[in-house]
């Protein structure tokens, strides 16, 4: 199936956490190409009990990872919230995720949003439609990924797609693990220049 001496796909799952919206996101790094599988937004109803809405959102993780079999996922990680109940929501949703992948026997790793950023973009301030801009280069895609939530968990893939592998070879120092996504963005903004 795969050639002698190649390795098969590294499929990262990326999680945007939220109980009413979480993004997901998958997407295949094969040698240095990146392709996007899926993207979309798992909803549930904020009137519903907490309790069912939790149980769909499980559900829906388990047959999304079920689906894409990933390697990794790719979790937000929250430092700070200034509304409670949004980071009460983030909080169970990405619970959800943990459980989901401990079951499944999928390794985790958080990212705050500005190692995302800084990842995709080469900016840890940048703006969400520059993210999305680079997601949409970096994959290829016609047009930005919609809505923001799925946007946001291509964006955590893409980032641990680069820098996942090459963490676990060298856990102590995940910042050194960026090159090749630097490689590729800068070879995005020049395929872009050149139209």
């Amino acid at each position: 199936m795969f050639g002698a001496g190649s390795k098969p796909p590294f499929v990262v799952l990326g999680i945007d956490p939220g109980v009413s919206r979480c993004g997901y996101g998958a997407v295949r790094r094969q040698r240095s190409s990146l392709e996007a599988l899926a993207c979309g937004v798992v909803r549930t109803a904020p009137g519903d009990p907490l309790a069912e809405r939790l149980a769909i959102l499980e559900a829906e993780l388990e047959a999304i990872v079920a689906e894409h079999r990933p390697a990794a996922l790719a979790v937000e990680r929250v430092l700070f919230q200034a509304n409670t109940r949004t980071a009460m929501s983030v909080g169970q949703a990405s619970g959800l995720a943990l459980a989901v992948a401990a079951r499944a026997g999928v390794p985790v790793t958080h990212y705050s949003p500005n190692e995302v950023k800084l990842a995709v973009a080469g900016d840890g301030a940048a703006g969400k439609e520059q993210v999305q801009a680079m997601v949409a280069r970096l994959l290829r895609l016609a047009e930005p990924p919609r809505p923001a939530d799925a946007a946001d968990a291509l964006a955590l893939a893409v980032c641990h797609a680069w820098s996942g592998p090459l963490r676990a070879v060298r856990p102590e120092s995940p910042r050194s693990a960026t090159p090749g996504l630097a490689r590729a963005v800068a070879a995005a903004l020049a395929r872009e220049g050149a139209r």
